[in-house]
């Protein structure tokens, strides 16, 4: 066996070590936190970076979707996304047909989707850089296909709603009027994932409210705005009747249920 010193020389030796070692010195910190922040930032970097992507596809910082238009980005919380960038078997056939245009806009419609379907939202500038045009010709470009009915949710188009639904409201009406997932992804192009999470999102704010929960107290229990909350409230009010509400209130209530007589167990 190694004795004792032997095996803390050699414990000293490690690129771990190493680094604690420097933060310690650098900032002036006991060994024993320097290591608390090293473990902290391995933490951070894992979390970030931890991410699979397939060919074609880049890593990016989004905009978490649930922060509010008009806070500073610096102090908005970023969750890491995968971008699909290039796809030939999609690309290249709309290139032909449509041009550079026609393509730039069928890569936005992707990209933001892909960034909505985990939970990101993306910027004018975002967009802009990605696709290595410039945020004028974006903005244009989303004018042009939000006027063909496209929802595209920026966060650049989020600011300039003012007072309007969300996208996340308007895709929640349309399922509580009764459309399907398919008929909404081809008037939205969300993704089935997007719009189960909204609805998903929708059932505990609901939930939360019928449990006599205030305002305030459902924004803490879930991390969504007032705004949100009173779109989804007002939502809840005109389609009281809607059998796909008592469906999903139903099978969300179903789960919590579930999850607590787990938890009691």
């Amino acid at each position: 066996m190694l004795n004792k010193q032997l095996s803390d020389r050699l414990t000293s030796k490690t690129i771990k070590q190493s680094i604690v070692n420097n933060i310690s010195k650098d900032f002036n910190l006991a060994p024993l936190l320097a290591e608390a922040y090293f473990n902290q930032i391995k933490d951070y970097f894992l979390h970030y970076t931890d991410i699979n992507l397939s060919t074609g596809q880049v890593h990016y910082l989004a905009i978490e979707e649930n922060e509010p238009a008009g806070k500073p980005i610096a102090l908005c919380k970023k969750i890491s996304v995968a971008l699909t960038l290039h796809n030939p078997e999609e690309d290249i056939p709309i290139y032909k047909k449509s041009g550079l245009r026609g393509l730039r806009q069928h890569k936005i419609v992707r990209i933001t989707n892909d960034a909505i379907s985990q939970g990101g939202v993306l910027s004018y500038e975002d967009l802009a850089f990605i696709l290595t045009s410039s945020v004028v010709t974006i903005k244009r470009d989303m004018s042009q296909m939000r006027r063909h009915g496209i929802i595209l949710p920026s966060r650049g188009w989020r600011h300039e709603m003012g007072r309007g639904q969300t996208h996340k409201t308007q895709i929640l009406d349309l399922y509580l009027s009764g459309y399907q997932f398919s008929d909404i992804h081809k008037r939205t192009h969300h993704s089935e994932t997007a719009i189960k999470r909204y609805i998903q999102d929708f059932a505990r704010v609901i939930l939360l409210h019928k449990k006599d929960f205030s305002l305030s107290q459902i924004r803490i229990a879930t991390g969504f705005s007032h705004r949100l909350i009173g779109e989804y409230l007002k939502l809840f009010k005109q389609h009281s009747d809607s059998a796909h509400l008592k469906r999903i209130l139903q099978s969300k209530k179903k789960k919590v249920d579930n999850s607590t007589r787990t938890t009691i167990s």
